[in-house]
């Protein structure tokens, strides 16, 4: 376990914090900084939680934020004393806030980086960074421990949520982690509610919207080094009905197929030059290490589950993928 005593002794004297998760947050990150957000505030801290994009907080995790922590990334003030990122294995992660790790660290505050991505590269002046652990929320819960803060209903809610969706349902989780989501319940999580609102709730346009995009689904049995390869392409035309939440959760559905051991989905973004934008999901059933394909696109994240950003037509950006997942290493 990294040194949790000097973080929680950075946290305990701190009294003005941002936290911040990584752009287009999921429940782990923006969950993981709610919670931690929460407890400082109730040790007296003035707190804000943001990301740098989208400005407002996703709908589904908007349950998570109780005290009203979540501040938009515009409304944040110039520095502050303390700045956490959380989830966020590089400053490029934070998207448009990630010059305020250099700011704040020229301004003599402390930069705290809490999370368990193996491709952390550590750029802040204290670290909570451990690759074993499933989630970010299993490294803040530790921390709270280690501050001797009590764990109330939303403190738990949050982690519960990032723990739930971190660990696909428990499905990757040790016996620990699993000890770790009994405490929160007996906190008073209702775990049907959290899972019902962050995972499983879409509006009916998500039918034909996902309909459109598994129409062009194909399947490449031999690629990805042989363990077979599904692939999906969300097009901003096709998104233009559904949340952001809706285009995230089409990886859920292409990882399910049976025959392919490597799951990607493209989503374009909005343009930034002439060239198309794209944000590309991939998931691995346990053969193959995505997070290696993702880090020769510029990305990276979990062996199993991991990101990145690409330009060029899909077809283009899926020739990528493809030769870096045929060097990609077994898991």
């Amino acid at each position: 376990m990294p040194n949790l005593k000097e973080a929680a002794a950075l946290l305990a004297r701190a009294n003005d914090v941002t936290l911040l998760g990584h752009v287009r947050p999921d429940a782990d990150a923006l969950g993981s900084a709610l919670a931690l957000g929460r407890a400082l505030q109730l040790r007296g801290a003035k707190v804000r939680v943001s990301v740098g994009e989208p400005e407002e907080m996703p709908e589904t995790l908007r349950g998570l934020d109780v005290g009203g922590l979540y501040v938009p990334a515009s409304e944040l003030p110039e520095s502050e004393q303390l700045l956490v990122a959380l989830d966020t294995p590089t400053p490029g992660r934070l998207g448009k806030l990630a010059p305020r790790v250099d700011a704040v660290r020229a301004a003599g505050g402390d930069v705290l980086v809490i999370d368990h991505h193996a491709s952390n590269v550590f750029f802040g002046t204290a670290h909570v960074v451990d690759d074993t652990a499933e989630a970010t929320a299993v490294l803040v819960f530790a921390l709270l421990q280690e501050l001797g803060a009590e764990i109330d209903e939303p403190i738990a809610r949050c982690l519960y949520a990032g723990l739930v969706t971190d660990t696909s349902g428990f499905r990757r989780a040790r016996p620990s982690t699993h000890l770790m989501a009994a405490k929160l319940l007996e906190a008073g999580v209702d775990p049907d509610k959290v899972v019902r609102e962050i995972v499983d709730d879409h509006p009916f346009a998500w039918l034909p919207m996902l309909s459109d995009v598994l129409a062009g689904a194909r399947l490449e049995p031999d690629e990805a080094r042989g363990f077979g390869l599904a692939h999906a392409v969300v097009t901003l035309d096709a998104a233009r009905s559904v949340r952001a939440e809706e285009v995230e959760a089409v990886i859920d559905v292409i990882r399910s197929t049976r025959e392919a051991g490597v799951a990607v989905v493209l989503k374009e973004a909005e343009p930034t030059g002439p060239l198309r934008r794209w944000t590309v999901s991939l998931r691995s059933a346990g053969g193959v290490d995505v997070s290696a394909a993702a880090g020769e696109l510029g990305g990276g994240g979990h062996r199993q589950a991991a990101g990145c950003t690409a330009e060029g037509t899909a077809e283009e950006v899926l020739g990528k993928l493809r030769t870096a997942l045929s060097r990609a290493p077994l898991l």
